[in-house]
């Protein structure tokens, strides 16, 4: 599915961890051409690394690059020419991505780094060209692709115990991350990895509170991290529960409110379905080559504990909607299913929480509020409080 529109990320100032050098800083950019040609220059403030791939279905041109600060204006690489989106930001591990996407066969037919004039910087220097089909699937087929981030598969991870012995652990992550912004704020333009990560935050704090609950964050700052990793460092942990944070946007600007979320094969409703479908595009947006997972269904032991952990899913669900009625606002029908990638673990239960509507500016307000993000994660802490001793209770 194509991206319609360009997207600025600006990333924010994060701190470096130990060893770590400091960032390249990209503070200007500019593109010009039209359907044929079609050139991008971009500044950066030390010499940069890179290198180029491609990526088809929709065609892609990816530019990898050390990890680097994007400060640039959201106009100065609004997509034209050859490209109808284009994405920058952290892909995690040291790295970052641009990401052209493309109207149709694309190449970089020349590409170098040349020093500024003022001998202040270097600017990295782009030329594509529209080719036929067939020297695109040429390109594809010769490439060695060294990308900084693949998907991986989920299958039989490594397991760290909990640090506590009996510990009942919870992986919470932050939806979106570098350079999958997710959604926008219609009145602030907060982008939707912002407040998950800060929300997420509080959460672990409030649950981590609670006696024999040992919390953690999938990830912890600003980064991008695939949907694959996200399921598998849950599983590596030995988490009991998932909970994916996330903020919608519609283009009904008026429907607000909490909703949460279980997977299913088949979606409860056509929000529910457009929600999942723009959910599992955030590896697509990060200009990742798309691996088939494992056929695990294929497994009857598997089988059977995917639909038991589904069944303690819902159970979860249903204690989050019942802890929340009454004191923050749910959407009608608050417990909605659909095809989500990053529920798939068959042996972790586990809910995809939407805060609430980052299109809908009495939400955007409440997201943005501290003091409502702490309630909210106190409510979420009663209800998987409940949960876990029901599931202890069960003998889970």
């Amino acid at each position: 599915m194509p991206i319609a529109l360009a997207v600025a990320i600006v990333a924010p100032a994060t701190g470096l961890r130990a060893g770590e050098p400091a960032p390249l800083l990209a503070y200007g950019a500019r593109i010009a051409g039209d359907d044929a040609r079609t050139r991008v220059v971009i500044e950066f403030d030390r010499k940069p690394d890179f290198s180029i791939h491609y990526v088809a279905n929709p065609v892609r041109v990816i530019v990898d690059l050390p990890e680097t600060s994007f400060g640039l204006k959201p106009e100065s690489l609004e997509a034209r020419g050859l490209f109808d989106a284009i994405r920058y930001g952290g892909m995690g591990a040291g790295a970052s991505r641009i990401v052209l996407s493309a109207k149709g066969p694309t190449e970089v037919t020349h590409a170098e780094v040349k020093p500024e004039e003022d001998g202040k910087g270097f600017r990295l220097v782009l030329d594509a060209e529209r080719v036929d089909r067939a020297r695109f699937e040429k390109l594809l087929g010769d490439q060695q692709w060294t990308g900084t981030v693949r998907a991986v598969k989920t299958d039989r991870p490594a397991i760290t115990p909990p640090k506590t012995a009996g510990a009942f652990v919870i992986a919470v992550d932050a939806g979106h991350g570098g350079i999958d912004t997710g959604a926008i704020g219609s009145v602030t333009r907060t982008e939707e990895k912002h407040v998950t990560l800060a929300f997420a935050k509080d959460l672990v704090a409030m649950l981590n509170r609670e006696p024999g609950i040992e919390a953690f964050l999938t990830r912890d700052r600003d980064e991008f991290l695939s949907l694959p990793q996200r399921v598998q460092i849950a599983r590596q942990r030995s988490a009991n529960l998932f909970i994916s944070v996330h903020a919608d946007t519609l283009k009904q600007k008026d429907i607000r409110g909490a909703t949460v979320y279980t997977i299913s094969d088949k979606a409860s409703d056509s929000l529910a379905a457009d929600l999942a479908a723009r959910e599992n595009l955030s590896d697509e947006i990060a200009g990742i080559p798309l691996e088939s997972e494992p056929a695990e269904v294929a497994d009857i032991l598997i089988d059977l504990a995917r639909r038991e952990t589904q069944a303690f899913s819902v159970n979860l669900a249903r204690s989050v909607v019942s802890s929340f009625e009454g004191q923050i606002r749910l959407i009608n029908n608050p417990h909605r299913h659909a095809g989500f990638r990053v529920l798939q673990a068959p042996d972790v239960p586990s809910i995809l929480l939407e805060l609430g509507f980052l299109s809908n500016k009495d939400d955007e307000k409440q997201l943005l509020d501290p003091e409502w993000r702490k309630k909210v994660s106190g409510l979420l802490a009663i209800a998987v409080e409940r949960y876990r001793q029901t599931a202890v209770a069960n003998g889970g």
